[in-house]
């Protein structure tokens, strides 16, 4: 038995137990899948932009990712954009990624009552509902305690909730409860783009919030894999695990 609670915002992620899913798909954790998608050696996310410049001291040749206010970090290879890396993804193939954002790594940071914690996104979230599913009953050794997740939905700046990730922790929960998914879904992921994802079709905006994204960000289920974010001495990084969907 899978004991699922959707949580909100910075201090949801405060208040997770057990295997907690950080849930940002504007733009954070669509695009570490993207990365993974692209070839990148590997994903590290940070909460603080000093431990970002910080960090790639100890590994001169890793890629520098991340926004404040969706705005590219100044002086950052890249910004929270997963169609502008596609572009470049040369530059992105063999590389370590350094990944800090206003919302998504803040939400790693601050989930420290988590006993496993996982990166969710729209891309790859069946996968995510399939790996918490095949651990169910395993961290108690008599499976008769239920099973606790907490699927934190990010919004905006961990402070103000969004339609996307809320449907997103939705999506995910529904997956695990072994529901059926509603018909409204696919219609509600559209009409993003007049609620929460209506910056990314703004003509003056497109330099950070191109419209490629919106549509790279609600695909659904399209990598099977999931990202299980673990410590070592460096900091935070994000280990890629297959699932057979």
């Amino acid at each position: 038995m899978i004991d699922c609670s959707i949580l909100h915002l910075l201090e949801g992620a405060q208040a997770a137990k057990g295997v907690t899913v950080i849930i940002d798909v504007f733009r954070a954790f669509s695009l570490e899948c993207y990365l993974y998608d692209l070839g990148a050696k590997l994903v590290r996310p940070v909460g603080a932009v000093e431990e970002a410049w910080a960090l790639r001291e100890k590994i001169p040749d890793a890629v520098l990712i991340g926004e404040r206010h969706g705005i590219r970090v100044d002086g950052f290879d890249f910004g929270n954009s997963p169609s502008q890396i596609r572009d470049a993804s040369e530059k992105i193939r063999g590389k370590v990624c350094i990944h800090t954002t206003s919302a998504g790594t803040q939400g790693i940071v601050n989930a420290t009552g988590a006993s496993q914690l996982l990166t969710g996104s729209l891309v790859n979230a069946k996968a995510v509902a399939r790996y918490i599913r095949s651990l169910d009953g395993k961290s108690d050794p008599d499976g008769s305690v239920p099973f606790p997740v907490s699927i934190v939905a990010m919004g905006r700046s961990g402070k103000e909730r969004t339609q996307e990730d809320e449907l997103c922790a939705e999506y995910i929960k529904a997956l695990l409860d072994e529901k059926e998914i509603p018909p409204s879904f696919d219609q509600r992921r559209q009409d993003l783009r007049n609620s929460d994802g209506k910056r990314f079709f703004e003509p003056s905006l497109q330099e950070h919030f191109p419209q490629e994204d919106f549509h790279m960000c609600i695909k659904t289920d399209l990598f099977p894999f999931v990202l299980c974010v673990k410590k070592d001495e460096l900091g935070f990084y994000c280990e890629k695990i297959p699932v057979i969907l």
